[in-house]
């Protein structure tokens, strides 16, 4: 089978599944209050690629092959990545009116109810976490982990330094903190969550947390290259928007040309460091090769 459709195929198979665990833990639009509720699946199910539970996924089916025990863990993490988008939109972060093609959820909603759809998603995580049928004392590790690498010390530190960085000539130091935090740690937390429910030897854990980390940072990049050269239409969302404020970008720092050369050699890293893994790894190999090509 072509990598192209075999990829596209067991991404669409595994997305449903998540929807599934999502649409069974949200509540009903219909529930009282019904603006949160409403708000709250409006914002998850509005699109959407579902990588970072793709790679949770396919992390831990090198290893086991029944993913619905780890699909939980893979649907709390789509939700936590939705409250960050949820918030990154609003008037007082990046103030963007479009996400996935539609209005974001503050323009639809009104922000009280985007700020409180985010914050039940935050919330909500942790305790869809503890419903995976893992081992007790790794979901334990999970809801630590996912807190921290969440918290001041990953996504929202690398926000705050997004914001500060708006108008200001930002240097390589700071680009790099907000790549690495705002987008790198939780892609890698995805692999090593995978790896950890499927009980992967430490040596093959590291290397699926080399690659997360690697493709994040190289995801990141191509977000940025995307602003400048993307398609709205095609990627659903404002374009043109981080040079028109601003914003601490790889372009900007590093050029256009200098931020493809790092997107390709940060791919090819990830790949060599799935090497020693051979064909068990293939999916991810090949998601490492869309990440180069992706419009969206």
């Amino acid at each position: 089978m072509d990598r192209k459709v075999l990829l596209k195929k067991d991404m669409k198979e595994k997305q449903e599944l998540v929807n599934i665990i999502l649409d069974r833990y949200l509540p009903r639009k219909d529930e009282y209050p019904k603006g949160i509720h409403k708000a709250l699946r409006y914002s998850v199910f509005a699109g959407g690629k579902r990588l970072r539970p793709y790679l949770t996924m396919s992390a831990y089916q090198i290893y086991e092959k029944e993913v619905e025990k780890v699909t939980p863990v893979a649907a709390a993490i789509e939700m936590l990545h939705t409250f960050s988008l949820i918030h990154d939109d609003m008037p007082d972060l990046d103030n963007d009116e479009y996400r996935r093609g539609k209005q974001s959820t503050h323009a639809v909603f009104g922000e009280g109810a985007a700020l409180l759809a985010g914050d039940a998603l935050l919330v909500g995580a942790f305790e869809l976490i503890t419903y995976a049928e893992i081992k007790p004392k790794v979901r334990v590790q999970m809801v630590r982990e996912l807190a921290r690498e969440t918290g001041v010390h990953g996504l929202i530190g690398g926000q705050m330094v997004d914001i500060e960085s708006e108008g200001k000539k930002a240097d390589k130091k700071t680009i790099d903190y907000i790549h690495e935090n705002k987008t790198a740690k939780l892609i890698k937390l995805c692999l090593r969550f995978g790896a950890l429910a499927g009980g992967a030897p430490a040596d093959e854990q590291q290397a699926l947390e080399e690659y997360g980390h690697k493709i994040g940072l190289a995801f990141q990049i191509t977000d940025d290259l995307l602003d400048i050269e993307g398609d709205p239409d095609e990627m659903g969302k404002t374009v043109g928007k981080d040079a028109h404020v601003q914003k601490a970008t790889y372009p900007s720092v590093y050029g256009l040309a200098e931020s493809r050369r790092k997107a390709q050699e940060l791919i090819a890293q990830a790949r060599e460091a799935l090497a020693p893994l051979g064909d068990r790894a293939l999916i991810l190999d090949i998601v490492a090769e869309h990440l180069l090509t992706r419009k969206t």
